[in-house]
């Protein structure tokens, strides 16, 4: 079953942490590479800034069962800052993801429920205000 997953991760100062994350890596229990994305870029203009506070990764299936536990095991310099937004396919929003005490836990958004889902790695996220269809 093909699948996607967008994941973005917001952390202040993490150039080198998540630098590694950008370039292919067999060892890694996930594949894809995240992209830098910088103030620049909102900006129209094509040369990077020195400062990037966001990186973003699609994956086309669910094989990103250890992205969670890896981004929470990173050496974060601002770990108070560290933002990651996950929006599965079945998701009706991204859920937003905090380090509380070193493990990234999901922060409950309000009008929100997530689900189990058996394809999913985190369940499926839906608003409880969407009226039925």
């Amino acid at each position: 079953m093909s699948r996607y997953t967008e994941v973005i991760v917001l952390a202040r100062g993490a150039e080198e942490v998540m630098e590694p994350l950008t370039r292919p890596d067999e060892d890694r229990e996930w594949h894809q590479c995240f992209t830098r994305v910088d103030d620049n870029m909102f900006g129209g203009s094509r040369m990077p800034s020195q400062e990037c506070y966001a990186w973003v990764i699609q994956f086309g299936r669910a094989i990103w069962d250890g992205l969670l536990s890896h981004l929470e095991s990173l050496p974060w310099p601002d770990p108070f800052s560290v933002q990651v937004l996950v929006r599965d396919e079945e998701d009706d929003c991204f859920g937003l993801w905090m380090l509380y005490d070193g493990r990234l836990s999901e922060v409950p958004l309000p009008h929100t429920r997530r689900e189990p889902f058996f394809s999913s790695v985190t369940g499926v996220l839906s608003r409880s205000d969407r009226p039925r269809r």
